[in-house]
């Protein structure tokens, strides 16, 4: 099918189910977020079981990567996402009928492997059937897919919990999940002719070199503790540090996360309809990364130390979080094209092993810290210090120079 001939018709058989895919995927992922009052208080939870029963998801979508990278590459994105949003459903099915904290993490975590498919499918996607001069702007516009889902699990998502319920909430978005596995395979074109000619040892040979690399290794750790300390911190610790520090209320605090998800709506729309333009003019995707971090830097200081209106600051850290999909492209450029999958889904898996590491961590920092009598103010304000204080090292890598290209 050639999409510059029927552009209307591409966009609803092949951006719309990867973009509504995207939204399920970031929905499902910063949820947790405005129910996690409920949680704790249905299921007495500490601050630790609530941080791993959330980043759970963030593990199985990091284990995920690398054979999704290898499925996409010899199967396409029309399977492997029609399948994966199967057993994201069921997951989502089996989270609405938990009733114990180890039954609620399997569920939470087998929704994780559903809908890691989401992004990447969409990126394979692209590259697949829309010509290169349009990536950017694809790129840019399902990202703002994802800022949208983000939104929903703001405001939107605290106004429905009294009518449904957390549970009813999860048979929601059971159904939409079913529903779009339906509509991927009735829609995508076919995969027929996604055929790889590498032996699986050399493909698992060629991942483990990657990540071996040098040129990886630069953007491994910002990928890390920038893009997954921004997800662990939107999809759940936002909300308590909002009612605990800034001594908002939930209705409040989730008024707070719809405008940082608003800021990262803003950010992600900006680069889909000016990144070509800047890119034109010489702006690479690490300039991106060292303007768009080194700003990101200051703003968290200044939450941190409450200095200045809290309103813009966490909406200019939205904005700022848009330079998180740059990482996908600055290191892929240091490789081949052909390696564009595995590359790219090996960034994905630092980004969501960060947030696992960073979600869980900071509630089992939180727990020891309450423990030796601290404050949860408190606690929550050494946390966030010792996690800005790791994206300054991270930082550091982006402004050497890389010796060769892969």
């Amino acid at each position: 099918m050639s999409v510059s001939q029927r552009p209307t018709t591409s966009w609803l058989m092949i951006f719309l189910p990867f973009a509504l895919g995207y939204y399920l995927s970031y929905l499902l992922r910063t949820v947790n977020a405005v129910i996690s009052p409920d949680l704790t208080a249905d299921l007495g939870l500490s601050a630790s079981d609530l941080g791993l029963l959330t980043s759970v998801y963030f593990l199985t979508f990091g284990i995920a990567q690398i054979p999704l990278g290898i499925a996409l590459d010899r199967y396409g994105p029309k399977r492997v996402l029609g399948t994966l949003l199967l057993l994201a459903a069921a997951g989502s099915a089996a989270f609405a009928l938990g009733e114990t904290r180890s039954q609620l993490t399997l569920a939470r975590g087998l929704i994780g492997f559903g809908v890691s498919a989401c992004l990447m499918a969409g990126l394979k996607g692209f590259a697949l059937w829309y010509p290169p001069e349009r990536q950017s702007s694809m790129t840019g516009f399902i990202m703002a897919a994802g800022a949208l889902g983000a939104l929903t699990a703001s405001t939107p998502m605290e106004a429905l919990l009294p009518v449904l319920g957390w549970r009813g909430v999860f048979w929601l978005i059971a159904g939409l999940s079913l529903a779009l596995s339906l509509a991927v395979f009735n829609t995508l074109p076919g995969d027929a002719a996604h055929t790889s000619n590498e032996s699986l040892g050399q493909t698992l040979k060629s991942v483990a070199q990657i990540f071996l690399s040098p040129a990886f290794l630069r953007f491994a750790g910002s990928a890390t503790f920038f893009t997954g300390g921004f997800m662990a911190m939107q999809s759940l610790w936002a909300i308590p540090w909002l009612m605990q520090v800034n001594g908002f209320s939930i209705s409040h605090a989730a008024q707070y996360l719809m405008i940082l998800n608003l800021g990262m709506l803003t950010g992600q729309l900006s680069i889909g309809l000016f990144g070509t333009r800047l890119s034109q003019r010489g702006i690479t995707p690490l300039n991106f990364l060292q303007f768009g971090y080194g700003t990101m830097l200051v703003v968290q200081l200044l939450i941190l130390t409450q200095t200045g209106p809290a309103l813009p600051l966490w909406f200019m850290l939205g904005i700022l979080s848009a330079a998180n999909a740059q990482t996908y492209i600055a290191t892929a450029t240091q490789f081949p094209k052909s390696a564009f999958g595995r590359v790219s889904t090996a960034i994905n898996l630092m980004a969501f092993a960060g947030a696992f590491i960073v979600q869980w961590g900071m509630g089992i920092a939180l727990d020891i810290l309450q423990f030796h009598e601290y404050s949860m103010v408190i606690a929550l304000k050494i946390a966030f210090a010792g996690l800005i204080a790791i994206q300054v090292l991270c930082y550091v890598p982006l402004f050497m120079k890389n010796k060769s290209r892969q």
